[in-house]
């Protein structure tokens, strides 16, 4: 089916871009900014670590549900109405999180929270999709990706900042001005094209086996992630049957989906072979972009004694950058196919997380960190806007809300599942390392011998008795092996992660994307 003919919206594109994303920041900020707060939330709840990390894990559940199944709820209420009481949802939720008194009335707002928060993105992409006419497409994802990249880089050092200087409800109340004025801004600018006007005849059309089925493999895959390096992964019968059903359940549910004629999630789109390499794709910029959020915050403070607001300080002009990178990526799709681009931003990935992987010393600087973190990211304003763009070409327009429900979903799995990987990766490697150090300086005893007793003389001429200075020596051997097993185990991951990129660069050059020539000459 081809494209519908492109109508103008009322009021100026840019305007309705910045509402939306408005909406859209405040959720993909919300993903990450609670997480550097939880030692407080579980201390001043009475709940144990393990116990706090379900105040993630419950929004995380409850938006993976959510976000596939915007189509659907669209198709009902209409996409306006269905937006605004996303937004709606989610600002009153934030509220309730921010005066719970117990950990299980907040994972309750969590759930709604989250809930309300997984219709945001996907609704505001798809808002953004039919908005602007088919050549300033690419701008509006470009200006999107801003969003989508920018708020999860902040949000932890946005967090700790917060909690440091008031209080860890503060990250829930910070949501409330902004989704009033989201409220307001999106119900005076949003309209509905035909396609998107709701139907209530549709909520008897629920399909609520596909329902079960997202919700049961989306809370089995969570759960497994969050606790699989706790309980040692596939070792714990715990792990393997969680890990099981979600295997079965997510199988099922594509299988269902794909026969079933009025589908939550339209899972058919695959059958576009250009689609299908665009939610592979979009999937390992998911990899990309978490696994970096996560693991560089990580690093900086376990080892190199940042502060959590330093560590915020360290990425700020890397989010600074990526708004004049998204801008030039933007413009750039008029000039180049979206595939040399999308071919062009996993090269550069590779070569930012190939750079950082050769360039970590135990006397690394903070400036160093920030071109280091430059690098990561730079890549990514040219993914985001490429393949974002490529997922909607030749689709038909009622198919917006579908596409963007999917590719966010994927996005975000990517991310999760990317996130657990890495860090049992780090132990791993970490544990690997450290072992073969110690063989290595096993075989070479006399240096290890003359090493020590350098370091207990010189400890000794600074006061220590022999006994000390001899344990005190060892505790610096020991630590200094620590230190460089640990980031040798880091540079193993940044370099996984390159290798990934490089496949992906591969993949990428077999998108069917666009002739900006023809765009040019014929206006799309």
């Amino acid at each position: 089916m081809a494209e519908q003919a492109y109508t103008p919206p009322r009021f100026n594109i840019w305007l309705i871009a910045v509402s939306v994303a408005l909406a859209a920041f405040m959720e993909v900020l919300d993903t990450s900014i609670a997480s550097v707060a939880l030692p407080y939330i579980s201390g001043s709840l009475g709940a144990s670590t393990d116990e706090g990390n379900w105040v993630i894990t419950s929004y995380l559940v409850a938006n993976a549900v959510v976000l596939p199944i915007g189509s659907w709820a669209s198709s009902v209420l209409g996409r306006k109405r269905f937006f605004l009481l996303c937004i709606a949802t989610f600002t009153v939720s934030s509220f309730l999180c921010g005066i719970a008194p117990s950990l299980p009335l907040l994972l309750l707002f969590r759930i709604l929270q989250g809930a309300g928060g997984g219709g945001l993105v996907p609704v505001a992409q798809a808002i953004l999709s039919d908005t602007f006419p088919p050549e300033k497409k690419a701008l509006a994802f470009a200006f999107f990706g801003v969003v989508a990249v920018l708020a999860p880089s902040v949000g932890p050092s946005l967090g700790g900042w917060i909690t440091d200087n008031f209080s860890w409800r503060w990250i829930f109340f910070i949501n409330i001005p902004i989704g009033i004025i989201a409220l307001f801004t999106n119900t005076q600018l949003v309209d509905d094209p035909p396609a998107s006007r709701g139907n209530p005849d549709n909520l008897r059309r629920v399909d609520g086996v596909g329902f079960g089925l997202l919700a049961l493999s989306m809370s089995t895959l969570q759960i497994a992630l969050d606790k699989g390096q706790e309980k040692d992964w596939f070792s714990s019968s715990f792990i393997s049957s969680f890990a099981f059903i979600f295997v079965v359940s997510f199988t099922a549910l594509i299988v269902w989906e794909w026969n079933h004629p009025a589908p939550l999630i339209k899972v058919r789109l695959a059958a576009h072979r250009n689609f299908a390499i665009t939610c592979v794709l979009i999937f390992l910029v998911g990899v990309a972009l978490n696994t970096g959020i996560n693991l560089l915050p990580l690093l900086q403070q376990s080892f190199y004694g940042y502060t959590a607001t330093l560590a915020g300080e360290s990425v700020t002009p890397a989010g600074i950058c990526l708004i004049f990178l998204f801008v030039l990526a933007g413009n750039l799709t008029s000039l180049v196919r979206l595939k040399w681009m999308a071919s062009a931003g996993f090269l550069i990935t590779a070569f930012g997380y190939y750079i950082t992987a050769v360039r970590l010393t135990p006397d690394i600087g903070l400036h160093a960190f920030v071109w280091l973190r430059i690098a990561q990211v730079a890549g990514l304003a040219f993914l985001f806007t490429s393949i974002t763009t490529a997922a909607y070409s030749g689709l038909p327009t009622e198919d917006s809300n579908q596409i963007s429900g999917i590719t966010n979903l994927l996005r975000n799995l990517g991310g999760s599942i990317a996130i657990s990987l890495a860090n049992a990766a780090v132990i791993q490697r970490a544990q690997f390392h450290t072992s073969r150090i110690g063989d290595n300086l096993a075989a070479s005893g006399e240096i290890l011998r003359r090493t020590l007793s350098a370091q207990t003389s010189y400890l000794e001429n600074g006061g220590a008795n022999h006994v000390q200075a001899m344990a005190m020596s060892l505790g610096n051997i020991v630590q200094q092996v620590s230190v460089q097993a640990n980031l040798l185990a880091y540079s193993d991951v940044y370099l996984g992660i390159g290798a990934i990129a490089i496949l992906a660069c591969l993949l990428a050059v077999f998108l069917d994307t666009n002739n900006p020539r023809e765009t040019q000459s014929q206006g799309e």
